[in-house]
């Protein structure tokens, strides 16, 4: 809560306290006027920006204990919402807590509602904030803080009254198993300038309070007074312990110690202030519009944190890429060493062994055309598996002959590269062009088949049948072409059909032949 005011308002005046580093700074008061408020404007316009916390300590606050059918949700809130509306039309102040549930009958809700009856006395303040829009962050009652300090204290007592001497007079608040159920605020000096009877006024609290029931007959109040140390001196005779009442003190050197102030107060405002601005609870009482300031600022400074994150963010990705790139950098200058040395290396290597006969360059060309040679030189072997798997699909046939050759491919549109070949009788051949040899491409094949088809004598229909089953199966082959050359039976309708297949010359049996001639693209 850096650059953070609290300002304790009472009746009469008003008094504004820097909050830094956790402890309250030297107050400035300003009266409850016209005057004060002007006053008081001119002093936080020249403050560092930042949240405020009011704190109101007035004798116009209301407390009232009500039942109510137990609702929970949406339906339970609004039932509040409405009854506290009811209870208190006249002010925008308003605050309600359900303390549980009554043991018998319906177990009702126990609420207890509490309203400013005078928002007079607060709104000027509020309508100076607004206007120099300054982020109020909630209006807040001494009694309703003073839960808080039953805590820090340690005060465990089921039936317990904090009395506590405050600017705006002496405060008398009333707990019921750690529950605030009432609270009154009397002067501290009467009309004549005498301190009050703190023994009588505690009378008077315990008979209001048998009365309304919040005490039974007969049960003990613990009341417990907290001020400073010549102050407890003067009060200690005239507090006496009764039948129902017990009396403790507290001097404000424990009580400071207990709360984590350096230096004891005179009075209870800054312990309260002190616990308001380390716990920082939510709004007591609402305020409506007059937060939407807060809300801003809360968001301006959630958008500054996140920009603060991401530039961190930011930072550390760059650092994170800046080490890499230094590492990557020595890792390459370390790489480049290494190969240097590798390189000198070799160099000497070659230094020391007999000249080459050709540059490593050339070599590696030779490999790379050797290595396209055998891969994509022409050879019989593919296009003879292709006829075997042929023949396997038609047994009839056996075969009588055959001429493997390359066609030689079109002429190409650049020049292609030919190499010489010698002789042994040292002449030099003509050049090989390297588009026979399968360079850039393969070039197509050609094979002249001659077979006989092994069938019976006098069947001229099977023989039909098996010379038209092998040329289908091999034109079934990716890319073959198949041209018959010679059928084994001339089937023309003008020639007349003569001989059989199963003659004989010269006593030697004879087969239908046919020829194909066989072309595939590799």
């Amino acid at each position: 809560m850096l650059h953070s005011h609290l300002l304790y308002l009472s009746s009469e005046q008003v008094w504004a306290y820097p909050w830094r580093q956790g402890r309250l700074g030297d107050a400035v008061r300003f009266s409850n006027d016209r005057v004060g408020v002007d006053a008081f404007m001119d002093y936080l316009d020249a403050q560092p920006y930042g949240p405020v916390y009011l704190l109101v300590d007035l004798i116009e606050e209301d407390f009232q204990r009500i039942t109510l059918p137990h609702v929970t949700g949406r339906s339970g809130r609004r039932l509040l919402a409405r009854r506290l509306l009811q209870q208190y039309r006249e002010t925008p102040y308003r605050y309600v807590q359900v303390q549980g549930r009554e043991a018998a009958g319906r177990q009702d809700d126990i609420a207890l509602l509490s309203a400013l009856t005078n928002p007079a006395l607060v709104q000027p303040w509020i309508a100076a904030l607004e206007l120099l829009r300054t982020p109020l962050a909630g209006l807040y009652s001494t009694t309703l803080m003073s839960a808080s300090l039953v805590r820090k204290l340690g005060l465990a007592d089921q039936r317990l009254l904090l009395v506590t001497q405050q600017s705006a007079g002496l405060r008398q608040s009333y707990f019921l198993d750690g529950q605030l159920k009432f609270s009154r605020l009397t002067l501290a000096v009467d009309r004549d300038g005498a301190p009050v009877d703190v023994a009588r006024e505690t009378a008077k609290t315990q008979q209001f309070l048998t009365s309304t029931r919040l005490i039974g007959r007969g049960e003990v109040l613990h009341t417990v007074i907290v001020a400073p140390h010549t102050t407890l001196d003067r009060l200690e005779p005239q507090c006496q312990d009764g039948p129902e009442t017990a009396y403790h003190f507290i001097d404000m050197d424990s009580a400071a110690r207990r709360t984590g102030l350096a230096q004891a107060p005179a009075l209870a405002d800054a312990l309260l202030l002190t616990l308001l601005g380390r716990e920082r609870p939510a709004s007591q009482y609402a305020l409506g519009a007059a937060r939407r300031y807060f809300q801003l600022w809360r968001t301006r400074l959630a958008l500054f944190g996140a920009s603060a994150v991401l530039a961190a963010g930011t930072l550390v990705w760059l650092g994170v890429n800046l080490w890499r790139y230094v590492d990557a950098s020595s890792a390459t200058a370390a790489m480049y060493a290494e190969a240097k040395q590798y390189d000198g290396r070799y160099r000497a290597a070659l230094s020391s062994m007999t000249p080459a006969i050709d540059k490593t360059a050339n070599m590696k060309a030779a490999v790379t055309v050797a290595q396209l040679l055998v891969r994509q030189g022409p050879q019989p072997l593919p296009m003879m598996a292709q006829l075997s798997t042929a023949l396997d699909k038609v047994p009839q046939i056996r075969l009588l002959q055959l001429d493997w050759k390359i066609m030689p491919p079109a002429a190409p549109a650049e020049p292609v590269a030919t190499g010489f070949m010698a002789s042994t009788s040292g002449t030099v051949m003509e050049p090989i062009s390297s588009l026979m040899l399968g360079l850039p491409s393969k070039v197509p094949q050609a094979l002249r088949l001659e077979a006989e088809i092994m069938v019976p004598p006098d069947n001229y229909r099977e023989v039909v049948d098996s010379m038209n089953a092998f040329t289908q199966e091999l034109a079934r082959q990716p890319r073959m072409a198949v041209e018959i050359v010679q059928q084994p039976v001339d089937t023309r309708s003008n020639v007349k059909l003569s001989g059989k297949a199963g003659a004989t010359t010269d006593g030697v049996e004879t087969k239908a032949r046919f020829i194909l001639n066989l072309v595939w693209q590799p």
